[in-house]
């Protein structure tokens, strides 16, 4: 079925790229990709343009383009795919952009786009104040105020880079699946080592987000995403709401603000 009048929205993360696609309120077609600072703009095309074909979206129907990167080495690559492919001038969030969202930072220029764009869809979509963990690379815990502004956050290092952490540098140790196991008391390596990390991780999020509920009363929400939110969301006490299209959600925010 072919679609029309389509907003393509776009989040560069530093392991994974996603690109979602909205006709009018309803995202209709979301996708993930490698992140890779090698690829070209046609390479990105070619891995992209079959998988919008084959749900009908014709690239030539965009009426806009909107990103957030973290990847700076990539904004050319991303502008000159929106131009050849989609006839659209990239609109890229950075600093100067319209999102409504106070940022109460001491330099808010150093706030990375994608914490700015869930925190305004997260506060659009729950209230405020609210709280949203981001598990990519990095795992954030980005707080959005009672006044409704961005009020600042937390970096750890994500789950994945952690783990691979523990195995480069400890020399008995070998490479596991990161999953929740069975039991906590692991009767081998591997299953020891899956407790340690998966166990561990949650009480690192459910112990900063213990902290933020004790600083921050009233909190509406506590809402999770990127690619390890189902996985910890799963066992932590203080995890609400998993929303997967959040960062894609907050673009097409982006766009209505600015347009």
């Amino acid at each position: 079925m072919s679609r029309d009048h389509l907003l393509i929205v776009v989040d560069v993360g530093n392991t994974n790229t996603v690109c979602g696609v909205y006709e009018g309120d309803e995202l209709v077609a979301d996708f993930r990709l490698s992140t890779d600072v090698d690829r070209t703009a046609d390479e990105y095309a070619a891995l992209l343009l079959p998988l919008l074909a084959k749900v009908g979206i014709d690239p030539a129907k965009a009426i806009g383009v909107v990103i957030c990167s973290v990847v700076p080495p990539l904004t050319p690559c991303f502008q000159q795919l929106s131009e050849r492919y989609f006839h659209q001038q990239a609109f890229f969030v950075e600093p100067g952009v319209r999102t409504s969202l106070a940022i109460r930072y001491d330099n808010p220029t150093e706030v990375g786009a994608d914490r700015i764009v869930n925190a305004l869809a997260a506060r659009e979509l729950y209230g405020a104040p609210v709280i949203v963990v981001d598990f990519g690379t990095a795992t954030t815990f980005d707080i959005v105020n009672a006044d409704g502004d961005y009020a600042g956050g937390v970096i750890s290092p994500g789950l994945v880079i952690s783990a691979e952490a523990l195995f480069s540098h400890a020399s008995r140790l070998y490479q596991v699946d990161v999953r929740r196991p069975e039991r906590l008391v692991g009767k081998n390596t591997g299953a020891a080592m899956q407790s340690g990390l998966y166990f561990g991780y949650v009480s690192l999020v459910d112990g900063i987000l213990e902290r933020l509920m004790k600083e921050i009363p009233n909190v509406q929400r506590v809402v999770a995403t990127g690619g390890q939110a189902e996985l910890i969301a799963g066992g932590s006490k203080f995890i609400q709401e998993v929303n997967q299209n959040l960062t894609l959600a907050g673009l097409k925010l982006i766009h209505e603000l600015n347009r």
